[in-house]
């Protein structure tokens, strides 16, 4: 099987937003498969099973696999470590961007929709990954500088702090990551 790579937006987002469509368009240029889903979004939609119906469908499919890398931004990392972890899928690499668990205090849409995503058994993801990078910034806006490094520090294989990069999104001038692409 060839490697294939799929990018996963945060709350509230989309497979455009951010640099996703920079990643895809660099990575695909390649000939690689990538698959950016467009998860359901908002407050009542937005939630760790309705996530997981939609990953389960990629799964089925049989395009997760130890062949398969994963970028994922904000609520992402969290959603994709408990969603290997419970189903017990092995893949290549995670990279991570801003990612963080068990956080409140952004904002109570934000809370409400990230909740659902924790899970205690962070750690447990190591064991369904090869490599997980995690890059992180020291003044993301949303989520405190000690709540994304002690994500890292949990999980991490390498770990990347970024200084003075926000979230590290279009919103903190990321259209590109260009960081990034000497881990895929």
């Amino acid at each position: 099987m060839n490697d294939n790579y799929f990018i996963i937006h945060g709350s509230f987002g989309s497979p455009f937003g951010n640099w996703f469509s920079w990643l895809y368009d660099f990575i695909s240029s390649d000939g690689k498969q990538v698959y950016v889903p467009q998860f359901p979004i908002g407050v009542g939609y937005q939630n760790y099973d309705n996530w997981s119906k939609l990953l389960r469908y990629y799964l089925k499919l049989g395009l997760i696999n130890e062949n398969t890398t994963i970028i994922a931004h904000s609520i992402a990392p969290v959603f994709i470590s408990k969603f290997l972890t419970e189903n017990k899928i092995k893949v290549n690499k995670l990279i991570f961007v801003c990612g963080f668990n068990n956080y409140l205090g952004i904002n109570e849409e934000y809370d409400e929709v990230n909740k659902t995503m924790y899970f205690d058994n962070l750690k447990d993801v190591k064991k369904f990954a090869n490599e997980i990078i995690c890059f992180y910034s020291d003044n993301d806006p949303y989520v405190k500088y000690e709540v994304e490094k002690e994500f890292a520090d949990t999980i991490a294989t390498e770990q990347i702090c970024i200084p003075n990069a926000g979230h590290i999104n279009s919103e903190s001038g990321f259209d590109t990551f260009e960081n990034i692409v000497s881990f895929l």
